[in-house]
């Protein structure tokens, strides 16, 4: 008899990302006072009032638990950019522009990039957004590949893959090293990429 994976109820999914977030939310919190390397997965457990066994059984190691913090950074990457695509429909510039500004603007402020900006950054945090940063491009170019294809910019399933992985490339490219001027390098960025947005518009 063939059997059949079981999809999780929509209450148990709710239920689990409930949970992750709080866990997540929690540890934001303890990085407001403290820095990566003081916090552990004990200071974590506590902050979101579960037991270190439920914090293991959802993000099985330390590394784990950045890198579900450093996903969830991503995701306001591409928030910032289905944003700026619906509020500056047509102005590829200004999309580009706005999304990059915006993004630079949320991660210059998290406490898990600023515990990277010390004169002694933890080594797995840095890794985490260069030399294993896969999943986490990955992860966003998923979802920014979807926000080209359907909206204005109506690009061919390559070239909003394209594009998607290069602005989540270029964007975590400035967390560890953040620009001195945001504006400026969100600008020469935007005017970097127009050109491409436009083709793929000529051509869609």
């Amino acid at each position: 008899m063939t059997t059949h994976p079981v999809n999780p109820s929509p209450y148990k999914s709710a239920a689990t990302n409930l949970m992750r977030t709080t866990i997540l939310d929690g540890l934001h919190d303890l990085l407001l006072e403290r820095t990566w390397s003081t916090v552990n997965m004990t200071d974590v457990a506590n902050a979101a009032g579960i037991s270190r066994q439920t914090l293991y059984k959802e993000f099985g190691t330390r590394k784990g638990l950045a890198q579900g913090y450093a996903l969830r950074l991503t995701d306001s990457l591409v928030s910032a950019v289905d944003d700026a695509v619906y509020a500056n429909e047509g102005d590829a510039l200004q999309t580009l522009y706005v999304a990059f500004t915006e993004f630079f603007s949320r991660s210059a402020s998290d406490p898990l990039v600023l515990s990277m900006l010390t004169d002694d950054p933890p080594p797995d945090l840095l890794r985490l957004v260069t030399t294993e940063s896969g999943i986490l491009i990955e992860h966003a170019a998923v979802r920014l590949t979807q926000t080209f294809e359907r909206s204005w910019l109506r690009a061919s399933a390559h070239n909003a893959d394209v594009l998607g992985r290069t602005v989540v490339r270029l964007a975590l490219s400035y967390v560890s090293m953040p620009p001195d001027n945001s504006a400026d390098v969100a600008a020469d960025l935007a005017s970097l990429l127009t050109p491409f947005v436009s083709t793929i518009r000529d051509t869609a």
